[in-house]
């Protein structure tokens, strides 16, 4: 079974219900870290040496965080911008995080409908996470496509319960043998037919 390490970065974590919601339902699956970087870091002085030990002993990264400005919040790209070192991560030398897979788990307040090129905000998710995705690429990682939970502002408690369902049901489909393969023409790990029993 794959070993998941979720890099969870939100400034505000008791404020996101949603984000509560979906970590709390995670939090004790087998082979799952939850790494709350806001709660370890919350100087902003980042042990690289103790995040590059964590990524080694992690089959799957994922990068879980509020949608803040089409990107993460500062943390987080911190973490990236220090972690992730030149001949570590990537560069001629960079072989440490070959052949692992990455993807965001993202929340958003506005909805789906909002990120494309007629909604208010111009352009899809996948569009804005291509920083992310280009990341993954030059650390010789395969990028798998978001889980997302959009619309979060305006989410019904009965959403909200199987946007966490699904989310745990994403995880352990995982920690299978999917592959790239498994994602033609899907924009987010939730449309998967696999998940959409709920």
């Amino acid at each position: 079974m794959k070993k998941i390490l979720v890099l969870f970065a939100h400034p505000k974590y008791e404020k996101s219900t949603v984000n509560t919601a979906l970590i709390e339902y995670i939090k004790d699956k087998e082979n799952v870290t939850i790494h709350d970087l806001y709660e370890k870091y919350h100087d902003f002085h980042i042990d690289v040496k103790v995040e590059k030990e964590l990524l080694q002993q992690h089959d799957i990264i994922i990068w879980h965080h509020p949608f803040y400005w089409y990107s993460c919040p500062p943390l987080l790209k911190q973490w990236i911008d220090m972690v992730l070192e030149f001949n570590w991560a990537y560069g001629p030398k960079g072989k440490a995080l070959e052949g692992k897979i990455c993807l965001n788990t993202i929340t958003t307040g506005a909805s789906k409908a909002m990120y494309c090129s007629e909604g208010t905000n111009s352009f899809t998710v996948r569009q804005f996470l291509r920083p992310f995705e280009q990341t993954a690429n030059l650390c010789n990682m395969s990028y798998f496509p978001p889980f997302a939970v959009m619309g979060t502002h305006k989410l019904t408690e009965d959403i909200l319960e199987q946007s966490k369902i699904k989310y745990g049901e994403a995880i352990d489909l995982l920690q299978s043998n999917l592959t790239l393969n498994d994602f033609e023409n899907i924009s987010f790990l939730n449309d998967i037919p696999q998940l959409n029993t709920t």
